[in-house]
């Protein structure tokens, strides 16, 4: 444990979706804004894309949370690996129908339309939040499309969002790509967004003095290529490091030699 050594309270970088370390850079404030506006205008199917650690999750149980506290209904679900019929399942239970285990796929999808008409008239909104949507199997991808093509009439007030890496997006079919919408693109940070968000990740666990000289940031950025996930992975693994070695500060040395020595993990 480092937090000791660098007089932290408790651990400021965390690999896990955690609300609490949402760092609201602003490339996240503007893909916030676009998730929003796709809901208020009633927007069909909006594309979150990004690398993977850019923050597509983190975005999305964000904008769930935010949107759930003003009473509308939002179903959210990871597409990797999962069978149509779960699919229809999740989005179903999510929406507060409670389907028996082993209802049909046919039961379920007439089910979730109904639910979705019914807050149509109820003039509330139906979001649902898809992440993954690159992983997605094409019985899954089938499942989206008709859904995106089902009560088409302009007072329908459904809206999907899937979130998939940008150098995948061909994965998510040509139907779907047709009909977005809107492209969001999460982008990296840059290198005053990194700083930014190590100094108050650091100042918010208990830590008023800077733990990273300016060079170890910068070196930090570089090597994270302003992707959060990384930085996080960089930052924790530096730290500890520093500690080991009872620096006062941890320098650019030490964040190369983490890099290449501690295994963080290029994807």
């Amino acid at each position: 444990m480092y937090q000791s050594h660098w007089g932290l309270d408790r651990k400021p970088f965390r690999g896990r979706l955690d609300l609490h370390f949402f760092h609201e850079s602003p490339t996240h404030e503007e893909a916030l804004a676009r998730l929003h506006y796709l809901v208020e205008e009633h927007r069909r199917l909006g594309l979150l894309m990004g690398a993977t650690g850019s923050g597509k999750s983190l975005l999305l149980e964000v904008v769930a949370k935010r949107l759930r506290r003003v009473g509308v209904p939002v179903a959210r679900a990871n597409l990797t690996g999962i069978e149509p019929a779960e699919f229809l399942w999740q989005l179903a239970a999510a929406l507060g129908i409670n389907p028996a285990p082993d209802a049909t796929g046919a039961r379920l999808w007439q089910r979730l339309t109904d639910r979705i008409i019914e807050h149509r008239y109820q003039q509330l909104p139906t979001v649902v939040l898809l992440d993954d949507a690159d992983q997605a199997a094409a019985g899954v991808l089938d499942q989206v499309v008709r859904l995106a093509q089902f009560d088409p009439v302009p007072q329908s007030r459904l809206t999907i969002v899937l979130a998939g890496r940008h150098e995948r997006i061909g994965c998510i079919g040509p139907r779907l790509l047709e009909l977005a919408e809107l492209r969001i693109d999460v982008e990296p940070w840059d290198a005053a967004d990194t700083a930014e968000y190590l100094n108050l990740s650091l100042r918010r666990a208990g830590r008023d003095a800077p733990a990273f000289a300016a060079a170890a940031l910068a070196r930090l950025h570089e090597l994270a290529d302003g992707v959060p996930r990384r930085v996080n992975q960089l930052a924790d693994l530096s730290l500890m490091a520093g500690a080991g070695r009872g620096l006062p500060q941890i320098d650019a040395e030490t964040v190369e030699s983490v890099h290449h020595e501690l295994g963080v993990i290029e994807v």
